[in-house]
């Protein structure tokens, strides 16, 4: 088994600094760490970060938490996108990352409950933000270092959050279809507890009032962000004796259930109806028609969440930050422009 001493005697340098090396210790020139770990790699050596972390008191890692079971989660590309901008920020800062497993609400509260209590991560990544979150407060009573993407219920001013201007982009988004000609236009949104809902909700609202346009009850469908969601949304607005001509949809993976139900119903987009999205996933691209979508720059929110939260673990005097993304419309085959009304 090769040992600090093994490196020191290879490397040509004192136990001592290999162990400054290890601990990224400023005093040691960036030329020696180099060299030492160099060494390290060639002869393997992994230094006993346990060991190492009881002594500075840091576990070296963080917690992300889903906002729902970790399964049904990934099925959007949202998140392993996400997951790409915090593991590029972390593998730098040579942090390991927890995912939360849980599958339900009580389950995953219960794992929290055990990083934090247990001292398994240094802080924790919330990937979304809710109405009276109870994990949210648990972790703000604590004091404990979490960021969330997204916006607190309460607390704003303490609390470091990633977001994009969700209103504003529901309200482009929206301009966007109205200046197409558009006038009947539906909202199909995820879980109403949800802030990004609620945002590019109002955005949406804001846009038609602007326009002098109506903001009709029953053209505005909640579900979850999965695409069997968009699908049951299509089959309530379809029942509709005064159709839509156009749908935002909060979310691209939403866009694509709602694109295979038109299928269904012989409809099509954008000859028939127009559809705009957000997230810019990868598959927004692929689709037929690709679709046009709200760019929220996902891998900029992971990694902007991820500095955030280490700068925070190691400074827990950091104060709050609100942090927003920008966003862009990407503009491709879904809308159609469509002669006004009169």
């Amino acid at each position: 088994m090769v040992t600090i001493k093994d490196v020191a005697k290879a490397s040509g340098v004192s136990p001592s600094t290999v162990s400054r090396v290890i601990a990224d210790n400023s005093r040691i020139s960036l030329e020696t760490k180099k060299k030492v770990r160099k060494v390290m790699k060639e002869l393997g050596y992994h230094p006993n970060i346990n060991a190492r972390n009881l002594v500075v008191k840091s576990t070296k890692a963080i917690g992300v938490i889903m906002p729902s079971s970790t399964n049904k989660a990934l099925q959007n590309p949202f998140f392993p996108e996400i997951l790409r901008g915090i593991g590029s920020v972390i593998h730098e800062m040579q942090y390991s990352l927890s995912l939360s497993t849980g599958e339900t609400e009580e389950e995953i509260f219960e794992e929290v409950q055990r990083m934090v209590y247990g001292s398994y991560v240094d802080g924790l990544i919330l990937l979304y933000s809710r109405v009276d979150d109870r994990l949210m407060k648990f972790l703000h009573q604590q004091d404990f270092p979490f960021v969330i993407v997204g916006k607190p219920y309460e607390h704003e001013q303490e609390i470091t959050h990633v977001d994009n201007d969700n209103f504003r982009a529901g309200k482009e988004i929206t301009n966007y279809l109205i200046e197409q000609g558009h006038q009947k236009i539906a909202f199909i949104g995820g879980s109403t507890d949800l802030f990004v809902t609620m945002d590019r909700e109002a955005g949406y609202e804001a846009a038609l009032k602007q326009a002098g346009l109506v903001s009709s009850q029953e053209y505005k469908i909640h579900t979850e962000f999965l695409e069997s969601g968009g699908r049951e949304a299509v089959g309530n607005l379809f029942s509709l004796r005064d159709r839509p001509t156009a749908i935002v949809v909060s979310d691209d993976l939403i866009s694509l259930g709602v694109l295979s139900m038109l299928k269904e119903f012989k409809c099509s987009v954008p000859d028939d109806i127009s559809l705009v999205s957000f997230n810019n996933v990868y598959l927004s691209e692929i689709t037929s028609p690709s679709l046009t979508t709200v760019d929220v720059n996902i891998y900029d929110l992971g990694a902007y969440s991820a500095k955030a939260l280490i700068e925070k673990t190691l400074n827990k005097g950091e104060p709050a930050k609100r942090i927003i993304i920008p966003h862009q419309i990407i503009y491709r085959d879904s809308v159609k422009k469509i002669n006004k009304v009169l």
